[in-house]
């Protein structure tokens, strides 16, 4: 029997409008049963990317497969398969949220129990509530209860925890794994860099329209041209320090203080800049009690490929 195509394959995809290209060539892949994640600065291409790919918009170059069908051409056999999350909407402002997740479940052959969908993303309280009337977090559980109620076999998540507080958003994670231990496979957009490092199994960095960087949050993260220094030492530094310690360490390092005894180091991943960094504590007659050098997040990452914030 031969394996399985990708979840999802784009080879190629152009997507421009007027003259302003968006999609540049870009080629993906999203493995079976995985969390994928789909990274990048506003105006990257990945909104774009990710509607072709849910059937809104038809390529205007390339391929794209979704489950091994065509998003266009064989639509009416894709749509009972995947879940969309969009990240604002798709309910009507009058409804009352219990009603629309029932309504959405009733157009599924074999829907979750409702009940229990909403008793695990906290909805239970405001099921009679309508959708205007919801807080944001609220209004993205009720989205990601409509995008999982089908048992879709691939479901795409679009900012799965905008607005949530810290508990929701820890449910909503727990939730998406226990969704990808039960083979389904997940694309996420997200602005929150813990959110991918916490969940995805691989990441594509894009930016211009291209796929600039591809791997795990481990692979991603490992080496890089880029460090964090936390620095804490012995007593309060002096007057000044941050912007002394980056006149010491140079242009290309960013110095934050957090109190008054730590600091908190951004720059170039050598024996140098800890040099640098101990002969200025013993230059200002600041003993160091600890000086940790830490593994590149993926923010870091991101902004040394992409050179901007990833802003919502």
């Amino acid at each position: 029997m031969p394996p399985a195509s990708p979840a999802v394959e784009i080879d190629g995809l152009v997507m421009a409008y007027g003259d302003k290209v968006a999609v540049d060539g870009l080629s993906l892949t999203v493995e079976r049963g995985s969390v994928t994640a789909v990274l990048g600065p506003n105006g990257a291409g990945k909104t774009t990317t990710l509607e072709t790919c849910e059937g809104y918009r038809a390529p205007q170059q390339g391929t794209v497969r979704v489950l091994g069908l065509d998003p266009q051409r064989d639509r009416a056999d894709l749509l009972p398969r995947i879940g969309v999350m969009l990240q604002a909407g798709g309910a009507w402002s009058g409804v009352r949220a219990r009603e629309m997740l029932d309504h959405v479940a009733s157009l599924h052959a074999r829907p979750l129990d409702t009940q229990l969908l909403s008793d695990r993303l906290g909805l239970a309280d405001c099921g009679r509530t309508p959708y205007r009337r919801l807080s944001g977090g609220q209004q993205q559980r009720l989205g990601l209860a409509i995008a999982l109620v089908g048992r879709p076999e691939l479901v795409f998540v679009d900012e799965p925890t905008a607005g949530m507080d810290p508990q929701a958003r820890r449910t909503t994670w727990e939730l998406l794994e226990e969704v990808r231990a039960d083979g389904v496979t997940v694309v996420l957009t997200t602005h929150h860099m813990d959110e991918a490092e916490r969940l995805a199994d691989r990441i594509h960095i894009i930016d211009r329209g291209r796929v600039i960087a591809t791997g795990t949050p481990a692979e991603l993260t490992r080496g890089g041209r880029s460090a964090t220094i936390r620095l804490v030492v012995n007593r309060p530094f002096p007057e000044g320090a941050p912007e002394s310690l980056r006149a010491e360490l140079g242009p290309d390092t960013e110095v934050r203080q957090l109190d008054e005894v730590s600091m908190l180091i951004h720059g170039p991943a050598d024996s140098t800049t800890l040099g640098l960094v101990s002969r200025w504590c013993e230059d200002h007659d600041v003993l160091p009690e600890s000086l940790h050098l830490g593994q590149r997040t993926l923010e870091d990452v991101f902004l040394d490929l992409t050179g901007r914030e990833l802003a919502p």
